[in-house]
């Protein structure tokens, strides 16, 4: 819960206006989210956990009805993008600042069905692929 959930709090000025809602795992950090929030087992290798999170992000898409999805990484973003075009709802993926030279596991599962894939260093453009954009720094 640590770089990715920091790199997304930084982005918060950039919703602001808009209804936002978290999707994450349960810490003592993301208990201190002041904005809607819900709370997703972590998947681990345990493809049951993965299937039953693409169920569960499929029952709060369909409940909150969001325009878009917003993901900096980790493993929680995967069953999220997959539901997420599923049910037709536009997703942007921001390539976390760490990564320069190598992409990430999650990075490479959602570049397929991502709308938007944000990578903050130029050096990655050529390991994702033309989907892939560099804007500068994101974050």
């Amino acid at each position: 819960m640590g770089g990715h959930l920091t790199e997304m709090m930084r982005l918060m000025d950039a919703f602001e206006g808009h209804e936002i809602f978290f999707i994450t795992h349960r810490s003592s950090r993301t208990e201190l989210i002041e904005a809607k929030k819900y709370f997703i087992k972590e998947l681990g290798n345990n493809w049951l956990r993965v299937f039953l999170s693409i169920i569960a992000f499929m029952r709060i898409f369909l409940n909150e009805k969001p325009s878009v999805i917003v993901s900096t990484g980790s493993e929680i973003a995967i069953p999220a993008f997959y539901a997420a075009k599923f049910l037709k709802i536009p997703s942007i993926f921001i390539e976390s600042w760490c990564c320069v030279y190598s992409t990430t596991g999650a990075g490479r599962l959602v570049y397929p069905v991502s709308d938007v894939f944000l990578v903050q260093w130029p050096s990655l453009i050529e390991k994702y692929g033309s989907k892939a954009k560099f804007k500068g720094g994101v974050i």
